[in-house]
């Protein structure tokens, strides 16, 4: 509306004959009409919730017709930020269940009529207004939010500058401070490419003049911010879905992901040390970085915020959002940053909502059809009951998902899909989910489609899908470490402490060997078969 509002100041909004006026004087009635629906909808079930409710099982007609209404316009907006292919993927699961006796294989099925269909997702809470939304209306769009005020309050400098000064001295500093930088930050934003943005605008120039190779400093960006969705405690927002579903304590959760995390980033931090010594860059003086007494000094309010909010969360206290930037004067926001903050939190949070909405349909579909029990007993059958088989194609059904819809919307389809497939064979509970999430994640950095890694590469200013190769080259870890849980979930602290203490430090000795043999570097150069012993 507000290019509308706008251009209107200084010249008519349509003059006859000019078809590009007439298209936005159109466009804009469409969305005016679309958002008279949101509020006749909302309207609808808040007039009588309990009255709704009491109609679950034998929705009336008028019923019906608000529930298509809700669908096409979650539909609608899911086309407009996540994109065709999550549309064309709901589409396809409304389409089979009404229409199952059409399918074959699989997919066939007893029909599910109209009535049905409406009740369950759009009275019940397993379509719709399931856990997906659940999750996003408490956690997700409140933790955007936060993360949206503490990055305009001065935190997305506070973490650059805290992860400069702890890693800049060392070889290959700014790059090591990249992964610690967007690390920090990634576990709050819960996007990859914005996080590349936000951070890479600052690391990838340094990198570069510091001798990297432009298409390894834009990887390094791409990899780290990927990176930040699987860091506890936040991940992105992604923990507190995975424990919804698993109907755990969040803290079992962070807990969970702390070593897989620790691995990663250890991969990087290596690759990223190997580059460097092998290209011969120089350290960055001392007195050229920030100090970190004075660093802490400036923003340890900011960190205490973050620390706050989770130590009430493990405690089991609602959400309090305080953000602590108040306390310092250079980081104090006047009532214009405030809302600005405001606005793009909540602008931040739209994809994830509609995502979360839109995924509801596809869990509700498949619960209402049957579909999902068939399809967890196909894909068993498909892998010859063989773990590994079923992994791989857990793993790649995640990418191709990842390639056109966001995180949070291929982790929940995922975890409806496949992941009782992965429980049934006998995969640890936590194992499983985590499995599911960190394939979701690393689409962001797989070609043909890395968003990750070509925002890196724009402003790397290298050529996108070699970038997004290197992305996938530097980020080996996160292809492999899933496996490594599965099959070893002392890794996600489930057994003795001793067993946990012996696999962490078996698995940090390979991914470093890992790491040498990727560069083909350690000390000097590796010739083939000593890449193949590492």
């Amino acid at each position: 509306i507000q290019p509308m509002f706008r251009a209107s100041l200084t010249e008519p909004v349509w003059q006859p004959g000019e078809s590009g006026n007439a298209k936005r004087v159109l466009g804009f009635c469409i969305d005016l009409a679309m958002i008279a629906m949101v509020l006749a909808v909302q309207v609808y079930i808040l007039s009588d919730v309990e009255e709704l409710q009491a109609r679950e099982g034998s929705p009336d007609p008028t019923d019906v017709v608000y529930g298509w209404i809700l669908i096409g316009l979650v539909i609608e907006a899911t086309r407009r930020v996540v994109g065709w292919a999550m549309v064309i993927i709901t589409g396809f699961f409304i389409f089979q269940t009404l229409k199952a006796d059409w399918f074959i294989g699989m997919f066939y099925g007893p029909p599910v009529s109209v009535d049905r269909f409406i009740d369950s997702q759009f009275i019940q809470t397993i379509g719709i207004f399931g856990i997906p939304l659940l999750v996003a209306a408490t956690y997700i769009v409140l933790f955007i939010v936060f993360g949206a005020i503490l990055i305009r309050s001065g935190a997305g400098r506070f973490f650059i500058d805290l992860a400069v000064s702890l890693t800049g001295h060392r070889l290959g500093g700014p790059a090591k401070a990249s992964v610690v930088a967007s690390a920090f930050l990634g576990t709050v934003s819960g996007s990859a490419t914005a996080n590349v943005v936000t951070t890479g605008s600052f690391t990838i120039p340094m990198m570069k003049n510091l001798g990297y190779r432009p298409r390894f400093a834009a990887a390094v960006e791409a990899c780290a911010s990927s990176g930040g969705q699987i860091t506890p405690p936040i991940m992105g927002a992604a923990a507190f879905i995975i424990a919804e579903f698993m109907r755990v304590p969040y803290i079992y959760v962070v807990v969970a992901a702390i070593i897989p995390t620790f691995l990663y980033f250890s991969t990087m931090y290596f690759m990223v040390h190997l580059e460097a010594d092998k290209y011969g860059i120089a350290r960055v003086p001392k007195e050229q970085l920030p100090v970190f007494r004075e660093v802490m000094r400036e923003g340890w309010h900011l960190m205490l915020a973050l620390v706050v909010l989770v130590v009430l969360l493990i405690m089991g206290r609602t959400i309090t959002m305080a953000v602590l930037s108040f306390v310092n004067s250079s980081t104090r926001m006047s009532p214009v940053d405030l809302l600005a903050a405001l606005e793009s939190g909540v602008r931040s949070s739209i994809p994830v909502t509609v995502a979360c909405a839109c995924a509801g349909i596809i869990i509700g579909c498949t619960f209402t059809s049957g579909l999902g029990l068939k399809f967890t007993n196909s894909v068993i059958d498909m892998s010859g009951g063989y773990l590994m088989i079923l992994l791989i194609l857990t793993a790649l059904a995640s990418i191709v998902l990842g390639m056109g819809i966001t995180t949070t919307a291929v982790y929940i389809t995922v975890a409806a899909l496949i992941v009782p497939a992965l429980i049934e064979i006998g995969v640890n509970p936590m194992s499983a989910h985590l499995f599911a999430f960190y394939f979701g994640v690393v689409s962001s950095i797989t070609p043909p489609v890395a968003l990750a890694a070509f925002a890196a590469a724009a402003i790397a200013g290298t050529n996108p899908m070699m970038t997004a190769v290197e992305s996938a080259r530097v980020g080996i870890a996160k292809y492999i470490v899933p496996f490594v849980f599965v099959y070893n979930p002392s890794l996600l602290f489930e057994g003795p402490l001793w067993l946990t203490a012996y696999s962490t430090i078996a698995a940090f000795i390979g991914v470093w060997m890992l790491s040498a043999a990727i560069e083909a570097w350690f000390r000097t150069a590796l010739g083939p078969v000593h890449r193949l012993i590492a």
